[in-house]
């Protein structure tokens, strides 16, 4: 008698359970950032930090340019430091036109970085100031950006805070790591983040901005330990709790 063949049951599939993304996690990183919800959750950032302003000390436009090319690659903090001395010695442009670099400013600001390149140029930002505005700060990018060591970052510094008419959005390490991380712009270089961000923010909204985007990273989303948890827009950040992979250069290998 041939018995009936009995199919071999398979093993119990083993479901390994998903984990609930926490705040953020669960968005799609490739969607389009929208203007109107940009500018909700700026609002936002805005009434987390109320008080966001430069934190360069300065008293007229002149020692703000001068203290915004001090600052390259150094922190506002050293800046302020070093300031109080040099504005006591050399109140305006035409004071500072005629100090000499080597003899009469590094001693006052060597306790920043590239001191010397520094002192140089704040020396011959205020000679061509004397010799070509009247000793008066420009009001224009172009004039701007032609002094040395002005940049378009720190043009658009002077042209917001002292004038209330930036050309774009300053976007320093901070505007550039925030924005990143909110998912406002996929870009890395600081020019194509600007385009991005005064693409989806008003004009009139340009200055404040980087004002509050810098307090934010100074204060709450950390390069390294973003403090999310405490972060007042987790829950519309797509790199909420994972923003520390977000936003910062890669570490260079080791050789």
């Amino acid at each position: 008698m041939t018995g009936k063949k009995t199919a071999k049951k398979s093993p119990p599939r083993t479901l390994t359970p998903r984990p609930s993304p926490t705040r953020g996690e669960g968005r799609s990183r490739s969607k389009k950032p929208d203007a109107a919800t940009v500018q909700k959750t700026l609002t936002r950032l805005q009434k987390a930090h109320p008080d966001a302003h430069c934190e360069l000390d300065h008293r007229s436009p002149f020692q703000l340019l001068v203290a915004t090319v001090l600052s390259a690659q150094t922190t506002d903090v050293a800046v302020n430091k070093v300031t109080p001395a040099l504005f006591a010695r050399f109140r305006d442009a035409r004071a500072l036109a005629k100090a000499d670099p080597v003899r009469d400013v590094e001693p006052i600001i060597n306790r920043i970085g590239m001191y010397r390149q520094k002192a140089k140029n704040i020396v011959g930002l205020s000679k061509q100031l004397v010799e070509e505005h009247g000793a008066e700060v420009p009001r224009s990018l172009e004039a701007l950006v032609a002094l040395p060591g002005v940049g378009r970052k720190t043009a658009n510094v002077v042209l917001g805070v002292a004038f209330g008419a930036p050309e774009g959005v300053v976007v320093d390490t901070h505007v550039q790591r925030i924005a990143q991380r909110l998912g406002w712009t996929k870009n890395a270089e600081p020019p194509k983040i600007e385009r991005d961000l005064c693409a989806l923010i008003p004009r009139d909204k340009w200055d404040i901005t980087s004002h509050v985007l810098i307090f934010h990273g100074r204060r709450v989303c950390f390069a390294r330990k973003p403090n999310c948890e405490g972060c007042t827009v987790n829950d519309v950040c797509p790199s909420a709790f994972h923003a520390e992979t977000v936003g910062r250069k890669a570490p260079r290998a080791r050789t």
